[in-house]
C-alpha cells in the first residue's frame, strides 16, 4: 500500500468541517464536547479523528426535479449509517472509494472487504440505460414478472442516431443534425415505441431521441457526490466528475438491480492519481487521462477504481474532471472518482440542484478521503508540466506528448494528412469544451481560414447545443465550415455514414471522443484514428496536417501572412446560465394503477425486437469434446466480439444480432476475420454460420482468446450472442471486467490459463473438454483436456473468479434463471 505524500500521518489532530477541534481527549471529557454540537450527530472517532454530519433535520432535497419523492437526505443518512459499521470494522483512514463503495453495502456488518479479493453486495441508488442496451435490459427485465423498478431508472435514446456529413438520398438530400434525427425518428420507430411504453409501466423515466448522450444527461441532471449508480454502458464513470461511483455494467446487472436485488461487484483495489500544479496554454483535463491511459495501459486499471486527489484537482471545472473519468473506462478501470469540491457545488447551482449542492457541503467529510488513506498505487502528475497528449492510432493507450506527435507520426509511417476532425461525444461535449473549441475557430476565421477537412460536432445534450446556439458558439462552428451533428453518440460509436474514403483506404482522422479501435468509427479498419482534446481537433482540422503542432507551428492566412494560434479559453459554465432547450423528457405515470392499464407489444414477426425464452439450466456434467470456434489473435475488444454501427438497430432481437458474433475477431489459423474451417464439414465460411451449424449438430464450442479479452464497451450482447449460439467457455489469457461478469450471467464458462503460455498447445482442430465441473467451487481451478486430430492428447489447469452465487447462476442457466426461480419461491 501507497499513502499519498501530501497526506498527514492520521495520529495528528485533525479539523472536519462541521465538527469540533480537538486534542485527544479522555473519555470523561468527550460528552462535553458532544454536547457543544447542539443537533450535529457524531459519526465515527478513530484515530483521533472526529467528523460529524449536519445532514440531521435539512430540509428534503429529491434527488432530481423528474424524482420528486426520492430524496437525497435519504441516501446520505443510509451510507452515514454503513460507514459507522465499516469505521469501526476497519479501523484505519478510507480512501473516497471506499467510502462511497462500502456506504452501499447490502450488509456491512457481515461483509468481507478485502480490496481485490472480497465480493461485495451492493445498493446502487440509481440505474441508466442507453437505448441500445436498454431493449435487451428491458426484455430481461419484463421476463422476470415484476410490476416495477424498485430503484430509480431511466432510459437515454442517443446510440441509434446515425450521423452524416454529405447530401444523402434517404434524407431528401439533407445531412446533419436535424436531417440525421428525423431519419431516426422514422427508422426506429418500433425501437423507441418499445422503450417509451416499456418505460411508462415499469417507471422508468424515458429521454426522447435528441436529448442528449446518456453521460452528458445524468452529469447535468442525475449524478449527486457520494451516491452510486450502475449504467448499461462502458463510459458510466462520466459521472465521477460529480464525485458519484458509477460503474458501466451489462444489461443483467442493471436488471438485478432494478429488481431490488444487490448488486456483485469484487472489491475494487484503488489506484491514487495525485495532482498537483495548474494547467496552462494548450493543456486540458483530457491530457491527464491520455497520459494516464500511457502509463497503466488498456487493463492497467482492471478491477480498482481510480481515484483523483491533490491540490491540481481545485484547477480543473466539473466538467473536466467527467472527461477524466469517462476515458478512464479505456485503461479497465472499474470507474474513477474525483473528491467533492466547489467546481462540483458551482455546476450543481448552475443546473439547478443548489440544494443538493449545499446539502453535499454538510456532507462533505464523506466525500474525500481521509488523511493517512492509503492506495495501492500511486501516480503523480504535476499539471504545470502536463504537455497535450495525442493517442492513437488502433488504442486508447499509446500515447504521444504534443511536441513528439510529428515525428512519431512520420516514424511510423501513419498517413499524415488529415481527413476528419470531429469534437464532442459523451467524453468532451460540456460548454466549456465548445466554447475552448470556438476560441481557436475563431481565431482562424479573422485570418480569412475555414478548415480544410470536414470537421463535425456532436453536442453531448439539448440543454448544450441550446445554450451553444444561444451565444453564437454555434455560428462559429458553422462559418468555419463544420457540421453540428444530433446530440447523440454519432460517429464516435460507429454511428457515421462516411462517404469520403473508401473502406480499405489508409487514411487519418482524429477526435475528441474516446476509444479508437480499429473500424471503431466508420467502419473502415484501416483508418488511423488519434484521440486528443476539442481544441487540439479544432486546431487539426484548420491545418489539415497531423505534423502541425499549434504551439510552434504558424498557419497562412487568406492576406499570406503567417499567424500563430493563441492558446484555448472557455468560460467554464454560460454567464448567462444554461437554456434547458426543447422538453425532450417523458415521465412515467405516477400511479401503479395507471401503468397496470399498459401494455408492451412486441410483434412477433420484428426483425427488431424478441421476446426472450430462458437458456437451458447446466446438465450436471463436463463440457467434453467441444469444437474451437475460432482461436483469436491479438486483441479482442466488445466491438470484435459484436460489433457496433449498423448492427445496432438489432439490439432488441437476439437472433439476429447474433449475426455479427466475432465478426471481427482475427483468426489465427489464417490471419483473417470472420472466416473459420468447420471441424465437421471441413469448408470455411463465417463465424456466426460455423455456431450455427455447430449448435443444430448439438456439438458444444469454446473460443480461445488473448489478453484483456473483452475490453471496451459494455455490451452484453457480446456475452449473449455465443450462449444464444451454442457457445459454452471462453478460454483466454486475462479478461476486461465487464465482459467476464456479463459471460458469468449468461451461464457461460469464463476462465483463464493458469500459464499463458498454455494458449499454444491448443490448435483450432482441436477438441476441448472441461473438467471439474461436477465439483465446481470457488478458487478450485478447474482442467482442460484437448485432444488432436491424430489422437494425442495434453491437459493443463485454468483458472475461474466465480463465488457460490455465480456459480447458481451457471447452474440455473443464467443469472436471470436464477433470479426468476427465487422470485418464484418467494425468496426475492
Amino acid at each position: 500500500m501507497q499513502t499519498a505524500q501530501t497526506l498527514v500521518n492520521s495520529r495528528h489532530t485533525t479539523t472536519c468541517k462541521h465538527s469540533v477541534r480537538r486534542t485527544p481527549a479522555t473519555m470523561q471529557q468527550q460528552p462535553v464536547l458532544l454536547a457543544r454540537l447542539g443537533p450535529a450527530r457524531l459519526l465515527a472517532r478513530e484515530r483521533n479523528v472526529l467528523c460529524y454530519s449536519s445532514i440531521a433535520g435539512a430540509e428534503k432535497v429529491p434527488m432530481s426535479q423528474f424524482e420528486p419523492h426520492e430524496y437525497l437526505n435519504d441516501r446520505y443518512k443510509a451510507i452515514e449509517d454503513r460507514l459507522k459499521v465499516v469505521r469501526k470494522r476497519l479501523n484505519k483512514p478510507m480512501t473516497l472509494a471506499e467510502k462511497v463503495v462500502y456506504g452501499h453495502l447490502d450488509d456491512p456488518e457481515n461483509a468481507e472487504m478485502k480490496r481485490g479479493v472480497s465480493y461485495l453486495r451492493l445498493r446502487p441508488d440509481r440505474v441508466a440505460m442507453q437505448d441500445a442496451t436498454a431493449q435487451m435490459a428491458m426484455l430481461q427485465f419484463i421476463s422476470s414478472g415484476l410490476p416495477k423498478t424498485m430503484v430509480p431508472s431511466t432510459i437515454h435514446c442517443d446510440h441509434l442516431i446515425e450521423g452524416t456529413t454529405s447530401p444523402q438520398p434517404d434524407r431528401e438530400g439533407k445531412f446533419g443534425g436535424e436531417a440525421d434525427l428525423s431519419f431516426a425518428v422514422k427508422s426506429n420507430k418500433e425501437v423507441y415505441d418499445f422503450l417509451a411504453t416499456a418505460g411508462s409501466k415499469y417507471g422508468v423515466g424515458f429521454w426522447r431521441p435528441g436529448s442528449g448522450i446518456i453521460h452528458q444527461i445524468v452529469l447535468e441532471n442525475y449524478a449527486l457526490p457520494g451516491l452510486m449508480m450502475i449504467g448499461t454502458d462502458s463510459h458510466t464513470p462520466n459521472a465521477g466528475g460529480l464525485g458519484m461511483c458509477a460503474v458501466g455494467v451489462g444489461g443483467a446487472d442493471a436488471v438485478d438491480v432494478m429488481a431490488g436485488l444487490p448488486w456483485e461487484l469484487k472489491a475494487p483495489k484503488v489506484i491514487g492519481v495525485k495532482l498537483t500544479g495548474k494547467m496552462s496554454r494548450w493543456t486540458s483535463p483530457k491530457d491527464v487521462i491520455l497520459k494516464v491511459a500511457g502509463i497503466l495501459t488498456v487493463k492497467g486499471g482492471t478491477g480498482a477504481i481510480v481515484e483523483y486527489f491533490g491540490p491540481g484537482v481545485d484547477h480543473m471545472s466539473c466538467t473536466g474532471m467527467a472527461t477524466v473519468c469517462n476515458m478512464g473506462a479505456e485503461i479497465g478501470a472499474t470507474t474513477s472518482m474525483f473528491p467533492y469540491n466547489k467546481r462540483m457545488h458551482d455546476y450543481l447551482v448552475a443546473t439547478g440542484r443548489a440544494p443538493a449542492a449545499s446539502l453535499a457541503d454538510s456532507f462533505k467529510e464523506h466525500l474525500k478521503a481521509d488523511e493517512g488513506a492509503q492506495y495501492d498505487q500511486l501516480i503523480e502528475i504535476n499539471l504545470s508540466e502536463l504537455e497535450p497528449h495525442v493517442n492513437g492510432p488502433f488504442t486508447p493507450d499509446l500515447a504521444h506528448p504534443l511536441s513528439k506527435f510529428a515525428e512519431e507520426m512520420r516514424k511510423n509511417g501513419w498517413p499524415t494528412e488529415l481527413k476528419a476532425g470531429l469534437i464532442g461525444s459523451c467524453t468532451n461535449s460540456s460548454y466549456e469544451d465548445m466554447a475552448r473549441a470556438a476560441s481557436v475557430a475563431r481565431q482562424a476565421l479573422a485570418a480569412g481560414i475555414k478548415a480544410k477537412v470536414p470537421f463535425t460536432i456532436s453536442p453531448g445534450s439539448e440543454q448544450i447545443r441550446a445554450t451553444i446556439a444561444r451565444d453564437g458558439i454555434m455560428d462559429v462552428f458553422d462559418k468555419i465550415g463544420g457540421t453540428v451533428l444530433s446530440n447523440s453518440c454519432g460517429p464516435c460509436i460507429g454511428q457515421w455514414k462516411r462517404t469520403d474514403v473508401p473502406k480499405g483506404e489508409a487514411n487519418s482522422i482524429i477526435t475528441s471522443f474516446n476509444r479508437n479501435f480499429a473500424a471503431r468509427n466508420d467502419g473502415n479498419p484501416a483508418t488511423h484514428c488519434f484521440v486528443a482534446s476539442p481544441e487540439l481537433v479544432t486546431a487539426y482540422a484548420i491545418a489539415g496536417d497531423l505534423t502541425f503542432n499549434p504551439e510552434k507551428d504558424t498557419l497562412v492566412g487568406a492576406d499570406g501572412k503567417e499567424i500563430k494560434l493563441e492558446a484555448p479559453h472557455g468560460d467554464e459554465l454560460p454567464s448567462r446560465g444554461f437554456d434547458a432547450g426543447a422538453n425532450v423528457y417523458q415521465a412515467p405515470p405516477s400511479s401503479l394503477d395507471e401503468r397496470g392499464k399498459l401494455s408492451v407489444k412486441v410483434d412477433p414477426a420484428s426483425q427488431r425486437l424478441q421476446l426472450l425464452s430462458p437458456f437451458k439450466a447446466w446438465n450436471g456434467d463436463d463440457i467434453k469434446d467441444a469444437a474451437v470456434l475460432i482461436k483469436v489473435k491479438g486483441k479482442c475488444t466488445t466491438d470484435h466480439i459484436s460489433m457496433a454501427g449498423p448492427w445496432l438497430k438489432y439490439r432488441g432481437h437476439l437472433d439476429n444480432i447474433s449475426n455479427n458474433l466475432l465478426i471481427g475477431a482475427i483468426n489465427i489459423e489464417n490471419g483473417k476475420p470472420n472466416a473459420v474451417k468447420n471441424v465437421v464439414t471441413g469448408a470455411e465460411g463465417p463465424v456466426p454460420a460455423t455456431a450455427r451449424d455447430y449448435k443444430a449438430r448439438g456439438l458444444p464450442w469454446v473460443v480461445v482468446g488473448d489478453e484483456n479479452y473483452g475490453e471496451g464497451s459494455s455490451r452484453e450482447h457480446a456475452a449473449l450472442e455465443p450462449r444464444h449460439l451454442g457457445g459454452v467457455a471462453i478460454i483466454v489469457k486475462s479478461f476486461a471486467r465487464i465482459h467476464e461478469t456479463n459471460l458469468k450471467k449468461q451461464g457461460m464458462l469464463p476462465v483463464t490459463f493458469a500459464n499463458p503460455a498454455d494458449y499454444d498447445k491448443i490448435d483450432p482442430t482441436d477438441t476441448i473438454s472441461i473438467v471439474g465441473l461436477k465439483t465446481f467451487a470457488p478458487g478450485v481451478p478447474l482442467k482442460v483436456v484437448g485432444k488432436k486430430k491424430d489422437g494425442s492428447t495434453y491437459e493443463f489447469p485454468v483458472n475461474h473468479t466465480f463465488n457460490d452465487n455465480q456459480i447458481s447462476w451457471f447452474k440455473a442457466g443464467s443469472a436471470l434463471n436464477a433470479m426468476a426461480a427465487a422470485f418464484k419461491a418467494g425468496k426475492m
